[in-house]
């Protein structure tokens, strides 16, 4: 009889180098997500203050460039300006994942992406069944469908839980899936009065782009006029223009050539990083996430069709999403999880993914566009990450004395030599 083949170790000890890139883009998302907690939280009281005039004034105020077609109002700038250049470092994200990170074989990409495509189409289906049963309207499918992952690591800091490396990086992975998810959802379903020739010369402009970097140029000067341009006609066109931020990642070259120390998706990644989570989505959390919070807005959200479909799509569909398709994964492909966890682990990363909050309140205004069902789909997504983020701190801190031991050994070095005594005496660490 032929023997089983070897279970395929599921959540174990990264490799160094990997571990080194996921810490460095942790640490800056964790920063930003604080950061973004304090615009959200900041943006809330301001517009249920006596000074919510104030708010609403400055962020419906309108100003650019009428002739380009560039007139828009503050909360517009930051919805289709400034989340272009947080696209544009998921953009390189996804990049790198694909070339050198957990998703560049299919061995070590199928489990986070399947738990992903599930995470994305389960609280879909539970907002579409949510608002068939209520008589609502279908636009807002895809609200639920995003997962946060600054605010998700900004609550881990708040509860300070010692998650280990192998699921920080389980959770960045899925978030970057997520991101490539809603970015294809918003090109395709929230287009409108398609400029043809606008799009012709954005794209030719990405074509541009794609050969410079073949061809090694080098100097921003190049670049950030070109890519100020192809957003202004990807606006224009009729495509969302953030869409233009992630072809731009997709394109950078994230290999290094002989003697570079960065790639140009590295340094990019590096300088940009910090600004996007920073400044770009503080900014847009400050100006989207000022909503009516009052008893009578609370109500509706929570039994007016639409928000409730995202809030059950959110805390419910995340959850069910992630862990059942991760458990169904593993079992299929024979994955074997690390020992050192256990599925309750899995449970609590899944709750902690139905933390939505930038992307899905992106989508709700492109899904509702100035109604009060999209203020209503604001306080939805509030309350449903809120919850999550509760429900998640309950299930991870139970567990903290597990990440606390696995923590200290992942970093325990005696040696101090800069690399953990785990690495040197563990032979062919895998994801």
């Amino acid at each position: 009889m032929a023997a089983n083949p070897p279970r395929t170790p599921f959540l174990g000890l990264p490799s160094w180098p990997e571990r080194q890139a996921v810490a460095r883009a942790l640490r800056t998302e964790t920063m930003g997500g604080l950061v973004l907690l304090v615009a959200a939280i900041a943006a809330l009281v301001w517009a249920n203050t006596p000074f919510s005039n104030t708010y609403f004034t400055i962020r419906d105020f309108h100003f650019g460039i009428p002739t380009l077609g560039l007139d828009l109002s503050v909360g517009h700038w930051t919805s289709d300006g400034l989340l272009t250049v947080f696209f544009l470092v998921a953009g390189i994200e996804l990049k790198r994942e694909l070339v050198v990170g957990s998703l560049r074989t299919p061995a070590t990409a199928v489990l986070p992406v399947i738990a992903a495509l599930c995470g994305m189409v389960i609280p879909a289906a539970l907002y579409a069944v949510t608002v068939t049963a209520g008589a609502g309207s279908m636009d807002g499918w895809a609200v639920p469908m995003a997962t946060d992952i600054a605010f998700a690591l900004a609550v881990l800091a708040v509860i300070s839980t010692h998650l280990p490396t192998a699921l920080r990086a389980f959770l960045l992975t899925l978030a970057v899936v997520d991101d490539l998810g809603a970015i294809l959802v918003i090109a395709v379903f929230f287009t409108s009065d398609l400029n043809y020739w606008a799009l012709a010369g954005a794209f030719a402009g990405l074509g541009v782009f794609y050969v410079l970097q073949r061809l090694r140029v080098r100097g921003w000067w190049w670049y950030v006029p070109l890519g100020v341009t192809v957003w202004a006609l990807m606006y224009n066109g009729g495509v969302h223009a953030t869409v233009a931020g992630v072809a731009m990642g997709l394109i950078l070259r994230t290999t290094r050539d002989g003697g570079e120390q960065k790639s140009p998706g590295e340094r990019t990644g590096h300088l940009l990083h910090p600004v996007s989570a920073g400044i770009c989505v503080p900014l847009f959390a400050l100006f989207a996430a000022g909503v009516s919070v009052s008893p009578d807005a609370l109500g509706t959200a929570l039994t007016t069709p639409e928000p409730l479909g995202v809030i059950v799509g959110l805390v419910v569909g995340k959850i069910l999403g992630i862990f059942a398709g991760t458990y169904l994964a593993a079992r299929f492909t024979r994955a074997q999880l690390n020992p050192d966890l256990a599925w309750a682990d899995i449970f609590g990363l899944a709750t902690l993914a139905g933390i939505g909050f930038t992307v899905a309140l992106l989508i709700g205004e492109l899904a509702f566009p100035g109604t009060a069902v999209g203020e209503h789909i604001k306080v939805a997504v509030l309350i449903a990450s809120l919850t999550a983020a509760v429900l998640a701190t309950l299930l991870l801190r139970r567990r903290n004395s597990v990440y606390r031991r696995l923590y200290e050994e992942e970093n325990l070095d005696e040696d101090a030599d800069g690399i953990p005594d785990i690495y040197q005496r563990t032979e062919g660490s895998s994801t």
